[in-house]
């Protein structure tokens, strides 16, 4: 059986941009299930991949990301995220953690064949991620309760679609098991 890897999309975030006082109420209630499944990733040695957005800044690095984030005022929704030393990190531009990025050529280089989809935005780029990843014979899980949505209904339906189209399993971070 192949590998599996737990990916974090867009978590270390500023939360300055127009959308972040919709985002920011689902935000605070993911949080903690994306930490406890980080933790439990770690504690099982499945690897961590941080895929975030640069925010436009195309001089950034990973780490210049983080510290502008933890700058910022949410920086308690970024802190208990913080990657460690073991945690990969790749910065993507657009939706999808898998376009104009090497994510595929770092899960082939890990034999990595089940990624476990959380973050934000889930009816954004979850969903597009959940596709790539589908396309790419990937399997999918994507814990409800460690996902962030701007609008309800649409991150719902994103959901369905996960599971109907891509064959992703939608299910409690807590019932996942790493």
């Amino acid at each position: 059986m192949r590998n599996c890897a737990v990916v974090v999309i867009d978590m270390i975030n500023t939360y300055d941009h127009p959308d972040a006082e919709l985002l920011l109420p689902s935000a605070v209630k993911a949080v903690p299930a994306i930490v406890r499944l980080i933790e439990r990733a770690r504690e099982r040695n499945v690897p961590v991949i941080y895929v975030n957005d640069n925010f436009g800044e195309w001089r950034s690095h990973h780490g210049e990301i983080v510290e502008t984030a933890l700058a910022g005022r949410h920086a308690d929704l970024v802190e208990p995220l913080r990657p460690d030393d073991d945690s990969l990190f790749i910065v993507k531009a657009r939706h999808s953690i898998f376009y104009g990025t090497p994510l595929s050529y770092l899960l082939t280089q890990l034999d990595v064949g089940h990624i476990i989809l959380c973050g934000q935005v889930t009816e954004q780029c979850v969903l597009y991620s959940a596709l790539d990843a589908h396309i790419r014979h990937l399997q999918v899980t994507v814990p409800d309760d460690a996902v962030a949505h701007i609008h309800a209904d649409l991150a719902d339906a994103a959901l369905r679609m996960m599971q109907r189209n891509m064959n992703a399993d939608i299910r409690s971070s807590e019932d996942i098991e790493l």
